[in-house]
């Protein structure tokens, strides 16, 4: 051991669609194009303002959607951080991206431009599924992604699911997944549709829509365990499975509680045990830049207690749990935790929590943010 800090992740905020799907609550806008090339002159200069920090070890670049803008405007940024902070050798520079925007061209610039991994928001092989979420990529168009990003340069790619939708049948579901795994990507996650304030699909659901069913949800969670993992992807996170060697390093490191940068609009950041977080209002963003401030709309210290909970609550996370032997004492000792210990939802072993069942991933954590500290 070296005794070194792992190296820092970063993220990086591009806001543009061209439409929110119903099911957003991130810091995203339509109908603004007209603000791109501003923004990335914000994005570079907001770069410049953050204080020095070591090589950095993996790069998010996610929205929004930044595969809707000029590939030369994202390798900029890719640049700009290389300049400012530099890049560990190897490093992971990952893009979100749409399957519509996608093309053998723009992925080669891209990759010529330094990244190295692309994360697709596939969703479903399911038109009917795709229309509900508000998409606008067909399923056929999906077939060609992983061999056009390898093709280009790309050493990983990955595809997300959302299941749970009112329309999505169990069929649907499991072709969907089939497909994913025929398409042969390196990454597959997989998250369940949830309903959150504010956003169109709350306002349908208010409005007596049906909304996701945490029975059908469980239920087709556990097919994608089976089917992924039967077909060799390894289940290293609660919602994320990978073929070895390719699970993404930056959501790695955050679930490690590890320090990451943060860029752009509504981005949230860590740093030496400090959370902070940029303003949401495009508008507000650009111009606390183009004053020359940082755009940072509030912090947050984690110390002590509360470090070690937040600590447990992301580390459990992973397939490997997380050694947090105060936080493992406290469990022991809670009475809905001896509850979920004793139906083998989750074990301690030696300071270190590990979940059993990750469908009750969310209820442990519940648990865990709501213990006392030792001694109160």
């Amino acid at each position: 051991m070296t005794g070194q800090p792992d190296p820092a992740g970063c993220y990086v905020h591009v806001p543009f669609c061209a439409r929110v799907c119903p099911y957003c609550d991130f810091a995203v806008v339509a109908g603004r194009d007209e603000l791109i090339d501003r923004y990335f002159e914000a994005l570079l200069a907001e770069i410049t303002m953050e204080p020095e920090a070591g090589p950095l070890g993996s790069v998010f670049v996610g929205g929004g959607t930044p595969s809707r803008v000029r590939p030369d405007l994202l390798t900029a940024v890719v640049a700009g951080l290389r300049d400012r902070f530099g890049l560990v050798d190897g490093a992971e520079v990952t893009l979100e991206a749409n399957p519509e925007d996608w093309s053998p061209e723009r992925a080669a610039q891209l990759a010529r431009g330094g990244f190295s991994r692309v994360s697709f928001g596939a969703q479903s092989f399911d038109d009917g599924v795709l229309a509900e979420l508000g998409r606008l990529h067909r399923a056929v168009e999906l077939e060609r992604l992983v061999d056009d990003s390898r093709a280009a340069g790309f050493a990983s790619v990955s595809l997300d699911l959302i299941f749970g939708s009112w329309s999505e049948s169990p069929e649907s579901w499991h072709a969907t997944v089939e497909r994913a795994i025929a398409a042969g990507p390196d990454h597959v996650s997989t998250y369940a549709l949830t309903v959150e304030r504010g956003t169109e699909l709350s306002r349908q659901v208010a409005a007596g829509a049906p909304g996701p069913d945490a029975d059908d949800q469980a239920d087709k969670y556990t097919v994608a365990v089976e089917l992924l993992t039967g077909a060799g992807y390894v289940h290293y996170e609660v919602s994320n499975f990978a073929r070895p060697g390719h699970e993404c390093e930056y959501n790695r490191n955050t679930w490690a509680q590890g320090d990451y940068l943060a860029f752009g609009l509504g981005a949230h950041g860590h740093r030496k045990g400090v959370r902070r977080r940029n303003v949401r209002r495009i508008d507000a963003y650009l111009e606390v830049i183009e004053s020359g401030q940082r755009p940072e709309a509030g912090t947050e210290h984690i110390t002590g207690w509360d470090a070690e909970l937040e600590r447990a609550f992301l580390g459990i996370r992973r397939a490997e749990g997380v050694e947090a032997p105060e936080v493992a004492a406290a469990l022991a000792d809670d009475f809905e935790a001896e509850g979920l210990l004793a139906a083998r939802k989750f074990e301690i072993q030696n300071g270190v929590i590990r979940m059993l069942d990750p469908l009750f991933t969310d209820a442990v954590a519940r648990v865990v943010l709501g213990l006392a500290a030792p001694g109160e």
